[in-house]
């Protein structure tokens, strides 16, 4: 696998540093190491700051939602790595403006033991936090361990509502609210097509032999829930919907924001066949798309696949997803 770096163990350390320079408006870091980050002018007086983190790799999940309307700040880690706990409090200390932080994160094993220690180091600096954990991946546990599964892009939609709550100046448990509220109404589902192959290792993160896909796969290369020859993009489309819909349990009539995700080497013009077909089976179940994000939001490197994220709507969460948000990798007017 051919790719355009410099030395493997210097990677994620040279593109933050390529994103510090193209973006100084916007972000600045929090640290010496570089690996915590906030946005360039927090922190804000009086309003929550929201902290994210995770493994580099997944761009622009997580860093790419640091902005107005989004996160305060993102803790750094190695590629498919969790951030330190050090790196979580400084981008914690950074981006407490005097009303609390909220911690906001895919649910990892590793984030979620090291955002725990920072919570109990924070405690001792009289830093107020809350943490909520996203749980969107349909294909990692049935529906009875909701609670259990990874987070994945539907942590796009938990940092727009959260960030607007925030923005708003809303109050720390506020704000929590509404994130485990938005993780409450949102489901995902992926399938992979080949895999990433990690800059250090050189290695793919899985195989797939030629003409296969795998349904339900992870960003990280986790095993899905079935294997087999490469179908059409309707027939996946209405696959992954499928299972969406039915753990969503929703109804004619309902609104959602629709969110088809390429995972970092699917072209735009795939997604966009995607998006044609979620859009017809939605129109026939009389369910109405009140926003459509199509394009790359959480990403697996070079992972060529794709996933469908859904976020029921109710008017509370309709009117903080339309609220506006800026962020070098996202804008929303």
């Amino acid at each position: 696998m051919k790719k355009i770096i410099n030395k493997p163990e210097d990677f994620v350390d040279e593109v933050i540093e390529g994103i510090l320079l193209a973006h100084p408006a916007s972000l600045r870091s929090a640290s010496k190491d570089n690996r915590a980050l906030v946005r360039a002018d927090a922190p804000l007086a009086n309003k929550v700051g929201i902290v994210t983190g995770g493994g580099s790799g997944h761009l622009p999940v997580f860093l790419g939602y640091v902005g107005e309307g989004l996160c305060t700040g993102v803790a750094v880690g190695n590629v498919f790595s969790s951030p330190s706990p050090d790196q979580i409090l400084d981008a914690t200390r950074s981006s407490h403006g005097g009303a609390g932080v909220l911690y906001l994160y895919g649910n990892y094993g590793g984030d979620v033991f090291n955002f725990d220690l920072a919570a109990d180091l924070t405690e001792m600096e009289d830093i107020e936090t809350a943490s909520v954990i996203v749980s969107d991946d349909v294909a990692s546990a049935p529906k009875e361990r909701a609670a259990t599964r990874r987070g994945v892009a539907g942590m796009v939609f938990a940092y727009k509502i959260a960030g607007a709550s925030a923005e708003r100046g809303d109050s720390l448990s506020e704000v929590a609210r509404l994130a485990t509220k938005t993780n409450k109404h949102v489901r995902s589902m992926g399938v992979g097509l080949s895999p990433t192959i990690l800059p250090a290792a050189g290695e793919p993160t899985f195989t797939l032999t030629e003409g296969e896909m795998e349904i339900g796969i992870g960003i990280h290369g986790e095993p899905g829930v079935h294997r087999g020859k490469l179908e059409s993009a309707n027939r996946i489309t209405e696959r992954l919907l499928k299972e969406i819909l039915d753990d969503l349990d929703l109804r004619a009539g309902s609104r959602v924001a629709l969110m088809v995700n390429g995972m970092g080497a699917t072209p735009a013009e795939e997604l966009y066949v995607m998006f044609r077909r979620a859009k017809q089976l939605l129109d026939t179940a009389d369910i109405e798309i009140h926003r459509a994000y199509v394009g790359e939001y959480a990403t697996s490197l070079e992972m060529a696949g794709a996933s469908i994220t859904v976020l029921a709507l109710d008017d509370e969460l309709t009117e903080l997803l339309d609220a506006p948000a800026v962020s070098p990798f996202f804008e929303q007017r």
